[in-house]
């Protein structure tokens, strides 16, 4: 049997089993909350618990990608003054420059600028956007390979991969996060409603989301995706209207399963509201298969905004892994483009993967039941 759980405040057991009856252990267990248990129970499983820090961090590092991977200073203090580069543009005649325009940071003239005695300037590590063409490091040749100023090489036109697989996380785990909160939304909406009420609400109901299921969505997102301007807004909405089936069938069947229970019986007895007993007691009792779907309806939306830019039928103008894939499928000898890109995605996709399992397992209420029935 594994070791148990440990309360931090008071160094002592979470599951008594040290000779008491069950009901002492079960009154020692009352005094932790249901949302402290289930973490303990999550950490637990160390692989989904790394691969949640891991993940984050990803996550927040490609939130903050600006300060990590730009063309331009974050902080420059130049001849007695302090700019900031990243919040204001310039242009070119206040760093001692002789053309009126916007300041290219990279012009190894401005460069030479700030290093004078007396001047600074604080660059991101990684001093490419992803919209920045490295004709200063690579030269005219494009692919380049991974160099000291490309980590990770050029893509095809000159833009930096480092850059592009930075924004590109970030746009993907940000476009599947959303898909996932109003696909869940919709389908705890759609699926408590039938569920609650059955009979010929859900029915009819049931008839309507059969047929839609059925539909091939990746096909679909290929037709609409090429008729329309391609657009995150048009994407996110052609996503929605198939993100919310899945949940809506698993939410419908733990509402079929638990109006039934005595704790509804009672509510109903009571006089209580329906929409009461929906929200606030059978509801909460029914988020568990929702809960543990969460990781692979993230994995599944990164895969098809991967797959349509894969396929030429994304937004054009947004850095993706899906294009990154097609241009190393298209590039075999630059093969620094498809390991770094295909490295992203499979990683993200294990990460994912490992936090989904660890889910199930904490959540899992044999699991639960059964540590209660050992202590």
């Amino acid at each position: 049997m594994s070791a148990p759980d440990i309360d931090a405040s008071t160094n002592s057991p979470l599951y008594p089993d040290d000779g008491l009856d069950r009901a002492a252990a079960l009154a020692a267990r009352a005094h932790v909350s249901p949302g402290r248990r289930w973490w303990l129970r999550f950490k637990r499983h160390r692989l989904g618990y790394w691969s949640l820090v891991v993940f984050v961090t990803l996550y927040s590092l490609g939130l903050a990608a600006e300060l990590l991977s730009n063309d331009r200073p974050l902080i420059v203090y130049f001849e007695g003054h302090w700019f900031f580069p990243m919040l204001f543009d310039y242009p070119e005649t206040v760093f001692g420059g002789p053309m009126p325009i916007f300041t290219d940071y990279l012009d190894p003239f401005i460069r030479a600028q700030f290093q004078k005695a007396g001047n600074f300037a604080l660059y991101p590590p990684n001093h490419f956007n992803f919209d920045t063409l490295s004709y200063y490091t690579s030269g005219a040749h494009h692919p380049g390979a991974p160099s000291a100023d490309n980590w990770l090489g050029t893509d095809i036109s000159g833009y930096d991969i480092t850059a592009l697989l930075l924004h590109g996380f970030r746009i993907s785990v940000s476009f599947a996060l959303g898909l996932t909160i109003v696909g869940t939304v919709l389908g705890i909406l759609i699926g408590a409603v039938q569920g609650f009420f059955a009979g010929k609400v859900d029915l009819f109901a049931q008839r309507i989301i059969e047929v839609w299921g059925s539909m091939p969505e990746l096909y679909l997102l290929i037709i609409f995706a090429s008729l329309f301007q391609q657009t995150f807004a048009l994407l996110f909405l052609l996503m929605t209207l198939f993100a919310w089936v899945h949940i809506a069938d698993y939410v419908r069947a733990e509402f079929l399963r638990n109006r039934q229970l005595e704790y509804v019986k009672a509510a109903r007895a009571l006089g209580l509201p329906s929409w009461q007993i929906m929200w606030r007691h059978v509801l909460p009792n029914s988020l568990t298969p929702v809960i543990t779907l969460l990781p692979f309806r993230m994995s599944a939306g990164i895969t098809a905004l991967a797959s349509l830019d894969f396929l030429g039928l994304g937004v054009s103008d947004a850095p993706s892994l899906g294009r990154l894939l097609l241009q190393g499928k298209e590039n075999l000898d630059a093969w620094w483009i498809s390991v770094s890109s295909f490295g992203v995605l499979v990683s993200t996709m294990l990460l994912l993967t490992f936090i989904g399992e660890a889910l199930r397992s904490a959540l899992d209420t044999r699991v639960v039941e059964g540590e209660a029935g050992a202590s």
